[in-house]
């Protein structure tokens, strides 16, 4: 009989949340479908954040993902762009919860390894081997839809190993596994 999972990818933004999704049957990955959510447009932080729950609660409750694998944002030298990457995953993650699907996160070098075997590799150069591995006849103008590809991606070839990233099964283990930052 066989087996089969779906994983949708986020990669979160305020300017453009990336998101990919793959099928995985019989241990083959399959590609679905990649997009992204573009978010330029609107000036008002929190009507993006709306925008991104409803885009997230959209997808899953079109493709039924069994895993949600998401990029965790890295600290650069903006404080201010951590912070609204970090609402961003936060409220993608929230919509995930909301639908009961499994989160786990991954940082962006351990996707970029995952993919390309470089943990400094570029987006080009992960988006040229996502366009090899699953067969994608092109690649899109912007990047962040294969980022989010990328993210379902390091998630299956993550899959049964002790140590991956964050996971979440719903909001009673996320508070658990984050005791003191839940108020």
């Amino acid at each position: 009989m066989a087996t089969e999972k779906i994983i949708l990818g986020i990669d979160p933004g305020t300017t453009i949340m990336g998101f990919g999704i793959i099928k995985v049957i019989n241990k083959q990955m399959h590609f679905v479908q990649m997009n992204e959510l573009m978010l330029k447009k609107y000036t008002d932080p929190y009507t993006k954040l709306k925008l991104i729950f409803e885009r997230t609660v959209e997808l899953i409750d079109t493709y039924h993902p069994d895993e949600i694998a998401i990029e965790a944002p890295f600290y650069g030298k903006n404080v201010q762009s951590m912070l609204k990457l970090g609402r961003a995953q936060g409220v993608a993650m929230a919509a995930g919860l909301s639908r009961e699907v499994p989160i786990t996160e991954y940082m962006p070098k351990k996707i970029k390894m995952a993919i390309t075997g470089n943990g400094n590799a570029t987006k080009e150069q992960v988006a040229k081997m996502l366009q090899s591995v699953l067969k994608l006849k092109s690649l899109p103008k912007n990047l962040d839809s294969t980022d989010g590809l990328a993210a379902a991606v390091c998630h299956f070839y993550n899959e049964g190993r002790v140590e991956v990233g964050k996971s979440y099964t719903g909001w009673e283990a996320f508070v658990k596994q984050n005791p003191g930052k839940i108020k």
